[in-house]
């Protein structure tokens, strides 16, 4: 595999892969470059490795097998030279950070497994050589592709598998091998190459800022408290003369999940009025969602138990979430399905609850949220109404009938959400975990620190980055001044989306000038020049509308700081 060999990286022959396995073939034979593997269950495997221009494209197909696939890829058994490689997630929660060869998975959630990736990866060379190796799907709008890592810290094993799902595909999604002398910006030609490939233009809208209710409220929200925040916030814009654009009301409105157009008692006068104040303000409007969602107790379940997901394993409605403790997510629901956007009756409703939130309702930003769902499930587990589609074809499917119904000045965040599903769709993404308020664990400052820098590559390329909200106030958090101080900047940094949750009358002076710095602040976007090296005092090099900005170092730790 001399073609792909490069910074030091040795690459051997791979091994074809069905449905996760090597399966019986007679070694295969070489035939005009191309690599030719029989199968003992008939059918051959066709492996192509060409030179385009500065990268490698692979591709690779079946045929005669005579039976759909989960799966189809290749293993590299003993890849060498490899320092660390990119364990990237998949969507917006399970993380993205670099791994040392021979990391074993663990014993947390298999999603969030260094051992397990998605769409690309990055390896990092030994013995000092500089740069990275990237290997990458270029299109993610048909498939998912997944990546598997193993073997030892001298000799790792990688499996690259095209996620078919039964649908009859015979070929990969075509994978391309390049190395770059900067680790980030060789990330960034990837996002560059993925962004020439979707069938949409990415939408990387201006820099995003607001306020969301949920890091404050939660969901112990009314119209009073609500109209509060409201004028706290117009005051605090008007007062400081900074963009402050969306006022963004997020979950707590809606009794049930998949009763979208139902509101609780706790807003007798439902939600149009309340938005047409926030328009009234100065703001734009928002509304949180979790489009796929359907919980057991919702009158959405009772009345049309067709429209959700079945199990094959069970027999009944699929269960994404179960809450069967004490702990119930402020509702009634014990259970929550996944709407079937197959069912063609489910699709109408949707684009019903879409066009009336934006239409009548008067929303202008939408907060959806949990989308991993909707891409979650193959066909192994998953009965849809319409069979025969990958997980990913389900996902847009949603996705693209909600852009439909709410039209294209809208904005549409996806929380929760496949990171490389969407180009062309959703306008920012969330790049991480919840911001929460410690500083350790998995509600907390460490995925934001990590993930922003591991996934900022993509951002303004594909979509605007969303590291969450900033916490500003000093009570009700475990996080000291300079932590606070430290994560504000880092988040504002990235120059996609700077929201909070707090009370915006109720700020410090020192926070409140942070606020106002931050939102005054011509920050287009931002690098991070030692990504990848195991720094504890990462750089994040700003970017601003006249060019280069400051260079901000952090120091990370329970000591954690601005160093400059």
């Amino acid at each position: 595999m001399r073609l792909l060999d490069r910074r030091g990286v040795r690459f051997p022959a791979p091994q074809p892969l069905i449905d996760g396995s090597v399966p019986a073939h007679d070694g295969g034979r070489q035939e005009e470059g191309r690599t030719i593997w029989t199968l003992a269950e008939g059918g051959r495997i066709f492996l192509d490795i060409v030179a385009d221009d500065d990268a490698v494209r692979i591709d690779l197909r079946v045929e005669g097998l005579g039976r759909p696939l989960d799966s189809l890829g290749l293993r590299f058994e003993g890849i060498g030279g490899v320092r660390r490689y990119l364990r990237n997630g998949y969507q917006s929660w399970d993380g993205s950070w670099f791994v040392e060869p021979g990391t074993p998975p663990g014993d947390g959630p298999a999603a969030k497994a260094p051992t397990l990736g998605f769409a690309m990866t990055a390896f990092l060379p030994t013995g000092g050589s500089a740069g990275a190796i990237v290997l990458g799907a270029d299109r993610h709008d048909r498939y998912q592709t997944r990546f598997r890592f193993a073997g030892t810290a001298d000799l790792m094993r990688m499996d690259v598998e095209t996620v078919l799902d039964r649908t009859g595909e015979t070929r990969t999604e075509t994978l391309t091998l390049f190395d770059g002398d900067a680790v980030e910006e060789s990330l960034r030609h990837w996002s560059r190459r993925v962004a020439a490939a979707s069938p949409l233009p990415p939408r990387t809208p201006a820099r995003l800022t607001g306020w969301c209710s949920w890091y404050n409220l939660y969901a112990a929200i009314d119209e009073g408290v609500i109209r509060e925040h409201l004028h706290a916030a117009r005051d605090f814009r008007d007062r400081h003369g900074v963009p402050l654009d969306i006022f963004q009301i997020d979950d707590g409105f809606t009794p049930e999940m998949g009763d979208w157009l139902a509101v609780k008692p706790q807003f007798p006068a439902g939600m149009k009025p309340l938005l047409a104040e926030i328009a009234a303000a100065g703001f734009r409007p928002g509304l949180w969602i979790a489009p796929f969602l359907v919980g057991n107790r919702s009158r959405l379940f009772a009345e049309h138990p067709d429209w959700v997901v079945q199990d094959r394993l069970t027999g009944r409605a699929l269960v994404a979430m179960q809450f069967y403790g004490e702990f119930r997510w402020h509702k009634r629901s014990e259970e929550y399905h996944v709407l079937d956007i197959t069912h063609p009756d489910a699709a109408a409703y949707v684009t019903r609850v879409f066009r009336t939130w934006v239409k009548e309702w008067g929303a202008a930003y939408i907060k959806a949220d949990f989308l991993l769902h909707g891409a979650e499930y193959g066909p192994e587990r998953a009965i849809w109404h319409e069979p025969g589609l990958s997980r990913i074809a389900v996902w847009r499917r949603m996705m693209i009938l909600i852009r439909e119904a709410i039209g294209p000045d809208v904005i549409l965040s996806g929380c929760g959400c496949p990171l490389w599903a969407g180009v062309g769709i959703v306008d920012a993404v969330r790049i991480g975990r919840d911001i929460g308020v410690t500083w350790n664990g998995d509600y907390s400052a460490e995925s934001l620190l990590r993930d922003l820098q591991s996934r900022n590559h993509a951002n303004g390329i594909l979509w605007q980055a969303d590291p969450d909200c900033i916490l500003l106030r000093d009570r009700f958090h475990a996080l000291s001044d300079d932590q606070i101080d430290l994560l504000a900047r880092f988040a504002a940094g990235a120059g996609g989306v700077t929201m909070t949750s707090d009370h915006l009358g109720e700020l410090r002076p020192d926070r409140e000038a942070l606020f106002v710095a931050l939102l005054g602040s011509s920050v287009t976007g931002c690098d991070f020049p030692e990504l990848g090296s195991e720094t504890l005092r990462p750089s994040q090099q700003l970017r601003t509308e006249r060019g280069p900005g400051m260079l901000q170092r952090f120091r990370l730790g329970e000591d954690a700081g601005i160093i400059g």
